[in-house]
């Protein structure tokens, strides 16, 4: 029988199976192969997880890496961040904390438009929200350098009390300048979304993806507190009476503040004193804040537009389910979002939000001006809020990267001071249109149209000025 000669040895491509929270990749060829990276171990497994400690994936040749995070864990990203012991907990309580959020400046146009008008109470919410952008970022900086419990709870305690002045100044009709005084006495309270932000940067520093999933649920969470905050306080103030929603909004904050606080595991440690500068003066981050600034007064312009376009038409009550809508739209597509595996520039991608935000604004306007229907409206308020959670998750991502090691509460809270700041000259100028403004009482819905322009205008042209050899997605150095 002749000689045959040896016949190559196949090669058996690896066996991939998806576990509950990993992928497995198993090679069964045999050691010492002379063509790839060995494996050590005859059936040898590979464990790719994206869980805090474990080994990350390598690089296949072929694929460019990009600053995009990728999808953590197999099909369930969410899952897999409440796998972290005690997130669960300050989770649920970060939402708590911030459901009045979304309560307070509907409580306060409610509770004072009534003796009043609307021009005064979007003044007076303007005024305060003005103060919270002025004393937020101290707040933020004293959270960072002594701790969050430290901090949070007398803070909150603090801002409850301005609210309960507030209360009794409308109630025994004090003067018009002890609203103003009374509100702003509410500045102190604390930015609980961004101390909720910065914990999962603290527990998932090592793995962007997670903690692009995270930013996500923590813009899901906002919006979820903004499409029942509203909702909530128009129930409480023309169910009950006009300052239920500010007195219950206060005690669910002060509440929800106590029991965040006492989820010490999860918190970051204190920095204690630093000489850094602000993150203000960091590259980058002042072109961020305007951007900010002019999202804000969408928000603000269209809170108050729309209440006083309900009561115009003798529902009032609807302007809290329509403004609910508003987050419900942001809400879903915030969850979407965090489980997609983004690609390209962070940079890039914050643009195309911002596009999409300024054209999807434009739906409210077109429609209450073609039909005058609050029924028709609410759809069209649901699909304007769609833009706004992803084009808030990629700011916030930014800031995040930009911001200096150490600062990231106060980081988050410029950015947020920069949100309060153009929500409350988005209320005074809604205000203004709805009382004194040309044209048909619609014209109010032109001002979130041409403040979506405007954040976008200031994007571009940060961009186009930015340093050579800076990228919007350059770390801030550590």
């Amino acid at each position: 029988m002749p000689h045959q000669p040896p016949r190559p040895e196949r090669a058996h491509p690896p066996m991939l199976t998806v576990t509950a929270d990993a992928l497995v990749a198993a090679d069964f060829n045999p050691r010492g192969r002379s063509r790839g990276a060995p494996l050590k171990g005859r059936g040898a497994a590979s464990i790719c997880s994206s869980a805090a400690g474990r080994e990350k994936p390598r690089i296949t040749r072929g694929r460019h890496p990009t600053d995009a995070p990728e999808l953590s864990g197999a099909q369930t990203p969410y899952r897999h961040l409440f796998k972290l012991p005690g997130t669960r907990g300050f989770a649920a309580s970060g939402i708590l904390a911030r459901l009045p959020m979304g309560m307070f400046s509907v409580s306060a146009i409610l509770m004072i438009s009534g003796p009043h008008d609307y021009a005064l109470a979007g003044a007076v919410v303007a005024t305060g929200l003005a103060a919270t952008a002025l004393v937020a970022p101290y707040t933020a900086r004293m959270v960072d350098r002594h701790g969050q419990a430290k901090i949070a709870v007398p803070a909150t305690a603090l801002a409850l009390l301005g609210s309960l002045a507030l209360i009794a100044c409308v109630h025994w009709n004090a003067p018009t300048w002890t609203l103003f005084a009374s509100y702003m006495a509410t500045a102190t309270v604390p930015n609980t979304g961004g101390m909720s932000r910065a914990r999962w940067a603290h527990l998932l520093k090592d793995d962007p993806a997670a903690l692009h999933t995270a930013n996500s649920f923590e813009q899901a969470a906002d919006e979820l507190c903004f499409m029942l905050g509203p909702v909530l306080a128009a129930f409480l103030c023309t169910t009950l009476f006009p300052e239920a929603g500010t007195l219950i909004g206060g005690l669910i904050c002060m509440t929800g503040v106590l029991i965040f606080a006492a989820q010490r595991t999860t918190e970051p440690p204190p920095a204690g004193r630093t000489t850094a500068r602000s993150p203000i003066r960091t590259p980058g981050i002042p072109s961020l804040v305007a951007v900010f600034l002019a999202m804000g007064a969408i928000f603000g312009s269209l809170e108050v537009v729309t209440i006083a376009y309900a009561d115009a038409r003798g529902n009032t009550s609807a302007a809290g389910v329509i403004l609910g809508l508003q987050a419900a739209g942001s809400c879903v597509a915030g969850l979407a979002f965090g489980a997609l595996r983004v690609k390209g520039s962070t940079d890039r991608r914050f643009l195309y939000c911002l596009t999409a935000m300024t054209a999807l604004m434009a739906l409210p306007w077109l429609t209450a001006s073609a039909l005058g229907s609050l029924l028709a409206l609410a759809p069209a308020v649901l699909l304007a809020g769609m833009a706004t959670a992803p084009t808030m998750v990629t700011a916030m991502t930014i800031v995040q990267r930009r911001t200096p090691e150490g600062q990231l509460n106060e980081g988050m809270t410029l950015a947020v001071t920069g949100l309060l700041g153009g929500i409350a000259g988005g209320s005074a100028l809604g205000g203004w249109m709805v009382e004194h403004g040309p044209g048909p009482d619609t014209a109010g819905f032109a001002v979130p149209i041409l403040a979506a322009g405007t954040a976008l205008l200031l994007a571009l042209f940060s961009r186009s000025h930015r340093t050579s050899g800076k990228t919007a997605d350059s770390p801030a150095p550590h």
